[in-house]
């Protein structure tokens, strides 16, 4: 990066419902990602909500590709399923799709996700945290590259961003722009400039669910598992709050580059 030429940090809400994907294109997010069951690690919307989403919302919305929560090694059924889904999906005009699949030894089942990947064009591919279940994450990371996949969701492999922010440095310079590095994990508002300083991430991701009730308002939402279900219109109000914050801390992180 030379000159003043800014490196701006857009923000991707995973979100459950119509209701947040609204308030993330109401705070400013870049993209949605829409799944349900959070609470598990998030699987395959249904249909039906998929298409009321890309039917209200404007902002790119890439779906999560995920049959089932648990490990991500999956039986020819269950491939067959996550295809069925891809197709769907790619029917209904999303933007893209988060998937991953693995090998029985943890490591990143090459053949099957480059399948998939083309499969999903011209879809954009975000290979998601199943990369930090393996047990080489940099040797990861160059299988995830020859997927053809665009971007990886991870943590550095760590159980919070911040945690991982080393490992995620690490990435982003291995990478060098061959894919995009989103950051997504365990994230703070209070330390979000931190990590985008240590790390240089392409992207930042989070659900920015409150730990609170909604009468008593954090200032330091974290993205953790949302309960499921559609959100009060308080609820929805503070989540475009958040949401409005934390895309003015990634703007402010951008311009002191």
């Amino acid at each position: 990066m030379g000159g003043n030429e800014l490196h701006q940090i857009p923000f991707e809400l995973c979100a459950e419902t119509l209701g947040a994907a609204v308030a993330a294109q109401r705070g400013g997010a870049g993209r949605v990602e829409l799944c349900v069951e959070l609470g598990i690690g998030g699987v395959t919307p249904p249909e039906t909500l998929v298409r009321e989403v890309l039917q209200v919302v404007r902002l790119p919305v890439n779906v999560l590709i995920r049959p089932r929560g648990g490990e991500f090694i999956y039986t020819d059924a269950e491939f067959r399923q996550i295809r069925s889904e891809i197709a769907w999906v790619k029917k209904a005009g999303a933007a893209g799709v988060a998937l991953g699949v693995l090998l029985p030894d943890g490591r990143v089942d090459l053949a099957r996700t480059r399948e998939l990947v083309e499969l999903a064009r011209p879809m954009a591919v975000t290979f998601h945290r199943a990369i930090d279940e393996t047990p080489g994450i940099s040797e990861a990371l160059e299988a995830v590259i020859a997927t053809g996949a665009d971007c990886v969701l991870t943590s550095g492999g760590a159980p919070d961003v911040l945690t991982g922010a080393d490992q995620l440095a690490a990435l982003v310079r291995q990478a060098a722009g061959r894919i995009e590095i989103m950051a997504g994990g365990g994230l703070k508002l209070d330390t979000l400039p931190e990590l985008v300083a240590r790390t240089g991430v392409d992207w930042v991701h989070g659900s920015l669910t409150r730990r609170e009730p909604t009468n008593t308002p954090s200032r330091n939402p974290e993205c953790v598992a949302q309960t499921g279900g559609e959100l009060s219109e308080d609820s929805l109000a503070n989540l475009e709050t958040d949401v409005r914050q934390v895309v003015g801390l990634l703007q402010a992180t951008a311009r002191a580059f």
